[in-house]
Order: structure tokens, then C-alpha cells, then sequence
């Protein structure tokens, strides 16, 4: 664990972006469900994609044709919505 704990000033700044801009989504009248999803499918892509380069994990072809998939699935929620 030594180190680690030069991760947590990234981290919680990060952590206070996503729910900053969140919250500016669903102040700006932005449906709940349609600001979730993306909140959340922006949060695995944010995370998978640096972690490959940070910290050399995995990003396979099939995880990058997931990450496209739940892009795609969170769209065509907002199309439903409208």
C-alpha cells in the first residue's frame, strides 16, 4: 500500500467533478435516468481508458467494443426519452 496515498487528491477531486457536473445536468432540467446513464457510462470509459495507460491493465478489443456498447445503450435511452 505504500504510495497509494498519492491517489487520493486525484481521486476525491475527481469524485467532486463528476457529482459538480451531475448536479449542473440535473439542475439544467436534464431528465434523472438519461444524466445517470451517461454519468455512469462516462465514468467506466474515464476509467478504463487511463488505467490502460496508468497503470498498464487490459484494455482488450471485446472491453472496447463494451465500452462503444454501453455509449450506444445510454444514446438510445435519450432517443426513447424524447
Amino acid at each position: 500500500m505504500t504510495g497509494s496515498w498519492k491517489w487520493y487528491i486525484p481521486v476525491t477531486a475527481g469524485y467532486l467533478l463528476a457529482f459538480t457536473f451531475l448536479s449542473a445536468a440535473l439542475a439544467s432540467g436534464m431528465p434523472l435516468g438519461i444524466a445517470y446513464g451517461i454519468w455512469a457510462a462516462a465514468g467506466v470509459a474515464i476509467t478504463a481508458v487511463p488505467s490502460r495507460i496508468l497503470f498498464e491493465e487490459p484494455l482488450t478489443l471485446i472491453m472496447s467494443i463494451g465500452i462503444v456498447l454501453v455509449m450506444g445503450g445510454v444514446l438510445l435511452v435519450e432517443i426513447g426519452a424524447r
